[in-house]
């Protein structure tokens, strides 16, 4: 009997391995004989499924962004109103606990960089910008609709915190030790109430 293809597991794995190459090496000295070691592999078969190295950080940024959402979705599943979803949100993309890593934030501050030289994977990167904007807009606005209150601002807004969120990333890869543990989520919360409660009625 033949074995069933495992082309879909051996592109997560090498995906996987950049990701920790790159948290520990960065992304110029991740090399394709390091991410083959990482991922037990050997290099020609990390070509076999990926042409460049390139390739395999585009393949990273979707996967990223499809964790994210995922972690998104198990936290939101249960969540009965808007506020509670926006809180969800927030959880998903900053909180610690089940689902929260380190190595998955350094990668995609390391992705941000790569996205100013890169024009394909700023292509990527803008996608998933996007993507996580229509989500917030579309969250914040059911918020503030619950509370009655005018959504003409959501969009700065949701660029706000979205700007809020890129930043803590930055300072969580690049200076851990200056900022207090578990801040980040509680603070976005408290941020975004105060707005909410602050805005005009409808």
């Amino acid at each position: 009997m033949s074995r069933k293809p495992n082309s879909e597991q051996r592109r997560a794995q090498i995906v996987q391995a950049l990701m920790d190459t790159m948290a520990e090496h960065g992304y110029d000295k991740a090399t394709i004989q390091l991410i083959a070691r990482r991922a037990g592999l050997t290099p020609g078969l990390l070509h076999y499924h990926f042409h460049s190295k390139a390739d395999i950080l585009l393949a990273l940024v979707k996967a990223l962004a499809t964790g994210a959402q995922q972690r998104y979705f198990a936290l939101a599943q249960d969540a009965p109103d808007p506020g509670q979803r926006l809180n969800a949100y927030i959880n998903a993309r900053l909180g610690l606990g089940d689902g929260a890593d380190a190595g998955a934030v350094a990668a995609w501050v390391v992705i941000g960089a790569e996205a100013v030289r890169q024009p394909e994977v700023r292509a990527a990167y803008q996608q998933a910008v996007d993507t996580e904007l229509a989500l917030l807009r579309e969250l914040l606005s059911a918020s503030l609709a619950a509370q009655r209150k005018s959504t003409a601002n959501v969009q700065a807004l949701a660029a706000a915190l979205l700007a809020m969120m890129e930043g803590t990333f930055q300072l969580a890869s690049a200076a851990p030790a200056s900022m207090p543990v578990g801040y980040a989520a509680p603070m976005a919360m408290q941020l975004v109430r105060r707005f909410i409660e602050a805005e005009a009625p409808a």
